[in-house]
């Protein structure tokens, strides 16, 4: 049985399937999200290859021209408890946005990051991976996202900002810590609600820590 479409957070959203849910963006365009799986390291590797020089220096502080084996296993290679990762694909497949969170010793703080391919900027899909990054967390028992950033990535800013109310902790030259306590209501909003559980549907195994 087909369903019928409903809102979500980044618009409408259509009934999930084994490769994710579907979700629509500002520009009328769909995604598919769903959790990360150990066998998403090739596609993962032709995502980062498809970032601009500056969105990889924006996510990872440094220069970087490719990731190695070790790195790709650690980035999809995650038990979606302490480490989460929540990927949107094109309807062809390939990935073309990340939100990712890893909790820190102290339990309830995790680090938060989110990459946008390039030619999928600025249509939402930044926004909606953060407020349903941050509705993940919150199921999870945390309560705050935290994030080392260069000073001059406004758009990143903005995402953590619209899921609770963001505050600058540490200034290095170039680069700022900040703390964003996550809103109650993003945890909350239906909309999340119904797309979390859509995603949580097509997880199956993949809930399951590797190994």
């Amino acid at each position: 049985m087909v369903r019928p479409p409903r809102r979500g957070a980044g618009g409408t959203v259509r009934g999930a399937d084994s490769d994710g849910v579907e979700l629509e963006l500002s520009d009328e365009s769909w995604v598919k999200i769903r959790p990360i799986r150990a066998d998403d390291k090739e596609a993962l590797l032709a995502g980062f290859e498809r970032l601009s020089d500056d969105s990889r220096y924006k996510r990872f502080l440094t220069p970087m021209e490719t990731l190695t084996r070790s790195q790709l296993r650690y980035l999809t290679e995650v038990d979606h408890h302490d480490h989460e990762a929540l990927i949107a694909c094109d309807l062809d497949g390939n990935i073309v946005g990340v939100g990712r969170y890893v909790r820190e010793e102290d339990a309830t703080r995790s680090e938060a990051a989110v990459t946008v391919a390039d030619d999928w900027q600025g249509r939402g899909l930044g926004t909606a991976l953060t407020r349903l990054l941050a509705a993940r967390a919150t199921e999870e028992g945390i309560t705050r996202f935290t994030a080392l950033l260069l000073a001059r990535n406004e758009d990143m800013r903005g995402l953590l900002d619209a899921v609770g109310d963001l505050e600058v902790t540490a200034r290095h030259g170039g680069v700022i810590g900040v703390e964003v306590p996550l809103a109650p209501e993003v945890a909350q909003d239906p909309a999340l609600r119904s797309v979390l559980r859509a995603v949580a549907a097509t997880a199956g195994e993949v809930a399951r820590p590797p190994g």
